[in-house]
């Protein structure tokens, strides 16, 4: 019975240091501290702001939006 406690508790101690070392994220990563991209450029309002400005230089109307 002794044996069936000690196995469970290191069990559950093994699982909770690893769960705790791989799910933080590193403090020395950049990647937090790097500027969030757009996925597309249609949802860049950077990029959406360039093509309006360059339409209208070009004497074009901007595409609708919806």
């Amino acid at each position: 019975m002794l044996f069936l406690i000690a196995l469970a508790a290191a069990a559950i101690v093994g699982f909770v240091l690893w769960k705790a070392m791989t799910d933080q994220p590193s403090r020395t990563s950049t990647r937090s501290n790097a500027p969030r991209r757009s996925a597309a450029p249609d949802d860049d309002p950077e990029f959406l702001r360039q093509l309006d400005e360059r339409l209208r230089r070009e004497g074009e109307d901007p595409p609708r939006r919806r």
